[in-house]
């Protein structure tokens, strides 16, 4: 794979310079090569994936609240099926559904309401009662539980491997990857930006892409445009191998408390969005956030409070004020053009987006009319589109 090293320069002029190097960068890297667009320069501060799509595993889904949101994870859910043939990679993609444990009335006719949008949209979601859930995942406690929702055809994979997929195919169509490289500006006349500078060099561009992560408000800064992604850590951790092996389970999650845990490998991941998490760049793990998510086990998965973890990871999450994606062309910098802030849904969404993203450049309709998600919502005084289906 075609990538700059440290004492390697960029390429000196591209069509489209595409910043980030995780799953969301070489998704659109692959999707426009694929259509033909030529001298593509993705660059990454780190290695490929280094960021928020360095997680070891990945939940994808099309349960969401937000219509827009089940389109994307729809057509991303097939995407990851189709994988191994297109670009061409394993990615260990597991459907064991995903189970949202409900444990109060108004949360089971919240997902009832969701259930019924998604139906009507394709996805086979439904409504459980208790004893299925269980008989779904035999870790789970009645006790308390309401209802659940469940769909078959989500489940898990592997980030690092769609990164590497998408990666080593965009290459062969002539993509540059100019890793361990920053960004340090962006040179703007009247209403484009005309070039890119890196700590490798200067690169003259009629086209920028951000897909910066939780990285992209400084970004769009320097481009002169509001990206309002905020970085939050999130942490996970794996069990020690169970003997006898866990059952296969479905991705569960309950909800109230937002603590997750599914199959890996010989055992299990944990994981929990701790809800007095600071802001921050911080990526250091710190177990002791597990003793929250021991708390919600006791009451929700009794057999997983007292499981022995063995190592973990901390990652982030690039969060918008309403927790959805930021899609589109800005309306002041035409050429600059950007995909981030996917709030925990970027590596689920990213097929799709790579899709709408090509789309964009090359000015045709993508599938799916992402107009709702423009940066500019949050500045124009737009509906926001709060999506309620977030871990």
């Amino acid at each position: 794979m075609s990538k700059s090293s440290s004492s390697r320069p960029v390429p000196s002029t591209a069509d489209v310079v595409i910043i980030g190097g995780g799953v969301m960068g070489t998704s659109i890297a692959f999707h426009l090569a694929e259509a033909g667009v030529r001298r593509i320069v993705v660059i990454e501060r780190g290695e490929l994936g280094s960021g928020s799509s360095g997680k070891p595993i990945g939940g994808v889904r099309a349960q969401f609240s937000d219509p827009l949101n089940i389109a994307l994870g729809s057509r991303s859910l097939r995407a990851w099926r189709d994988f191994g043939q297109r670009p061409g990679a394993d990615v260990r993609l597991d459907e064991v559904g995903y189970l949202f444990l409900l444990t109060s009335a108004e949360q089971a006719a919240d997902f009832e309401t969701c259930v019924r949008v998604q139906n009507d949209l394709g996805v086979p979601s439904r409504m459980i009662g208790p004893r299925e859930a269980q008989q779904l995942c035999p870790y789970v406690s009645t006790d308390g539980l309401v209802a659940a929702a469940y769909s078959p055809d989500d489940g898990h994979a592997r980030p690092g491997l769609a990164v590497q997929g998408y990666a080593r195919a965009a290459a062969r169509a002539g993509t540059v990857f100019a890793t361990h490289t920053a960004v340090t500006g962006l040179d703007t006349t009247g209403d484009r930006v005309t070039a890119v500078h890196t700590a490798h060099g200067r690169i003259s561009c009629a086209t920028v892409i951000c897909a910066a992560g939780a990285w992209s408000a400084a970004i769009g800064d320097m481009a002169g445009v509001h990206l309002p992604v905020r970085p939050v850590r999130r942490q996970l951790a794996f069990t020690a191998p169970l003997v006898p092996p866990a059952p296969r389970i479905p991705f569960t999650i309950d909800f109230a408390s937002t603590a997750y845990f599914h199959n890996s490998d010989d055992g299990l991941l944990f994981g929990l969005a701790d809800p007095g998490q600071a802001e921050g760049f911080d990526t250091t793990w710190t177990p002791d956030w597990l003793d929250l998510f021991r708390t919600a086990a006791r009451h929700r998965a009794p057999a997983l409070a007292d499981m022995a973890t063995t190592s973990g990871w901390a990652g982030l999450y690039e969060v918008t004020p309403d927790r959805n994606a930021l899609i589109g062309r800005s309306g002041t910098v035409h050429n600059f053009l950007y995909a981030t802030g996917f709030s925990g849904h970027g590596f689920l969404q990213a097929p799709a987006v790579g899709e709408i993203m090509r789309d964009l450049h090359l000015e045709r309709a993508p599938f799916v009319d992402v107009t709702p998600f423009s940066a500019d919502r949050f500045t124009t005084g737009a509906a926001v589109r709060p999506e309620i289906h977030v871990v």
